[in-house]
């Protein structure tokens, strides 16, 4: 059977070259960095070899801002809990929107319960934040703003630039999940004006278990975990040498092949979704059409249940998603969905495909072969669409 993976913001294959960076400390190179002999040197030159790597391909003045966490939720976290904490003297409000990421947007839940006001900003159908909204939110009690880069189920580009104006301009901490976006845009920290930047490696074909925290520099921030100095004193616990590494190497790749990768791959997508459209009908775009993300499509076919199309195309040996991978199981239709204000019945049928470097012009082609006879035998068995089809 063929085997096509599109679900690749979910998670990517790790590139062989990043494997290959990462054996040695797997292996031979087992010293710990903390340590001031040979075999802690070579290890602790491969963390700043990979902490340079990193500030190279998000534009951070120095590499001394990146901070090494376990992951996007980890670096989400430190970066709420980190400044909120740290800033409580000042304020107690913090500013979100209502299409983050669970990893921020649960962190802002659980702050509420410890004191904390968050406002939710709302978007519009495209799923872009109301500009205007979260400038009138701000208060003199306003610490931080947490906005993410780009969405992770419908793609949809923030307009990061403007709203890190904004919280420059009125002297609040600004915080932006990029986890999605680095390696897929090309951009530097510094022109953005975010103070925080979330990232994670095996979204950019790296190792599982290991992110980064970009922390501009004198910005307040209280560490999470208690421990010795590692990480600047930022972050506390044995550095994973390996995954440094493999995220050190991921990002130095995905730098110097952004440009080409983008265009690859945005000419894939509209390939894939010209092809939806020119063969099943009630199809609905959800996600801004051009401000959005080069490898992610997400489609509503109306009257469909997104989980049916799953398992179908799953046996065709296509892999695609609903939204999130960390909310698969939920029964619930996509909170980001459900903010773009997308009703209930195109947002319980609504399908991410999301493209890698690995995907062909060939895997396309045999998804839209296979795709929509599904389609057409899950309609014939659902009541909605023939209850449609006779209206008409």
């Amino acid at each position: 059977m063929r085997r096509v993976y599109l679900d690749n913001n979910a998670t990517t294959r790790m590139r062989q070259e990043v494997l290959d960076a990462m054996l040695p400390y797997l292996g031979d190179l087992y010293g710990n960095p903390s340590s001031v002999h040979a075999f802690g040197r070579v290890t602790r030159k491969a963390i700043d070899d990979a902490r340079a790597q990193v500030a190279g391909l998000i534009g951070a003045e120095s590499p001394e801002e990146v901070i090494f966490t376990s992951g996007g939720t980890e670096s989400d976290n430190f970066a709420i809990r980190g400044v909120a904490h740290a800033l409580k003297s000042k304020g107690d409000h913090i500013i979100t929107s209502t299409i983050e990421h669970h990893a921020v947007l649960n962190t802002c839940k659980a702050l509420e319960k410890e004191g904390y006001r968050i406002s939710s900003i709302g978007v519009d159908k495209d799923g872009i934040v109301d500009v205007d909204a979260l400038t009138e939110a701000i208060t003199d009690k306003t610490i931080l703003i947490s906005i993410m880069y780009a969405n992770n189920e419908v793609g949809t580009i923030e307009p990061i630039e403007a709203i890190g104006s904004i919280a420059r301009q009125r002297g609040v901490s600004f915080h932006t999940d990029a986890v999605q976006a680095v390696g897929k845009i090309p951009f530097r920290v510094c022109d953005l004006n975010v103070d925080l930047l979330s990232l994670s490696a095996h979204k950019i074909y790296g190792p599982k278990g290991v992110g980064a925290l970009y922390i501009r520099k004198k910005t307040k921030i209280t560490p999470m975990l208690s421990g010795g100095h590692h990480e600047m004193s930022k972050r506390a616990g044995t550095e994973n040498v390996p995954g440094i590494v493999g995220l050190g190497r991921a990002s130095e790749l995905a730098g110097a092949e952004l440009p080409r990768e983008a265009a690859h791959l945005t000419a894939l997508r509209d390939r894939l979704y010209r092809g939806i459209l020119e063969r099943i009908d009630s199809v609905r775009l959800n996600g801004h059409p051009q401000a959005r993300l080069a490898n992610t499509l997400n489609v509503s076919f109306t009257y469909l249940e997104g989980e049916s199309i799953i398992l179908n195309l799953d046996m065709e040996g296509v892999a695609v998603s609903t939204g999130s991978a960390c909310t698969s199981g939920s029964l619930e239709p996509s909170h980001v969905l459900t903010a773009m204000g997308v009703d209930p019945v195109n947002a319980q049928g609504s399908i991410r495909f999301s493209l890698g470097r690995d995907t062909t012009g060939d895997d396309i082609d045999y998804v839209l072969t296979v795709l929509p006879p599904i389609v057409a035998r899950l309609r014939a068995m659902s009541p909605l669409y023939e209850g449609q089809a006779k209206k008409k």
